[in-house]
């Protein structure tokens, strides 16, 4: 017999992880930080629960938190349910087992949310959403460089580092797992030895 999707387990999981989204999404950017920290809770239940629960986890942070903070974190809810897709698909294939394989899943799945990041942030926002991000597009649009080209640079450049950070927290987290506890997660014999 199989157990439901969403067991009260997996809602506990995707509250935690929405609320650590929120919390340290919340930080940076009270910091004015250039990286994001907003989808360690996403990546942590797909790694843990698969994709299709990590893009709803991501998905549901936004759309919440827009409605806490203002739609501008709204619009950037398919990245975030992006980011939770790629992660699990990633971590179903073995890449978070080793800190090269997370890094390596932080640098896929900053490339692939490029696509939907960057048109959201040049044609929804101007390329302005007021991330700490946005000194370095002021800067590279400064020294001459044309909008598109700035906000592509910027959103890889942040989401690398972003995502990388991420990707290896998420894979410690994992890793300081108890073998009893990890047992009880399906997805995680995909990401752990």
């Amino acid at each position: 017999m199989s157990q439901p999707i969403f067991s009260t387990r997996v809602l506990v999981l995707m509250a935690i992880g929405i609320a650590l989204n929120m919390a340290l999404g919340q930080l940076v950017s009270l910091l004015k930080l250039p990286v994001f920290l907003d989808s360690l809770g996403t990546m942590l239940v797909a790694v843990l629960c698969g994709p299709w629960i990590g893009g709803l986890t991501g998905l549901v942070t936004n759309l919440l938190w827009g409605l806490i903070q203002g739609p501008t974190v709204a619009f950037f809810a398919p990245v975030a349910a992006v980011i939770g897709i790629v992660a699990g698909l990633l971590a179903r294939a073995g890449l978070f087992r080793t800190p090269i394989g997370a890094a390596a899943s932080g640098a896929i799945i900053a490339v692939t949310l490029a696509f939907i990041a960057v048109p959201i942030r040049i044609y929804l926002f101007g390329g302005v959403t007021g991330s700490g991000a946005d000194f370095l597009i002021a800067y590279l649009t400064k020294v001459g460089q044309d909008l598109v080209g700035s906000v592509i640079v910027t959103v890889i450049t942040a989401n690398l580092a972003d995502k990388i950070v991420t990707a290896l927290l998420v894979w410690g987290i994992i890793r300081g797992l108890p073998q009893r506890t990890a047992s009880d997660w399906p997805f995680l014999a995909h990401s752990r030895d």
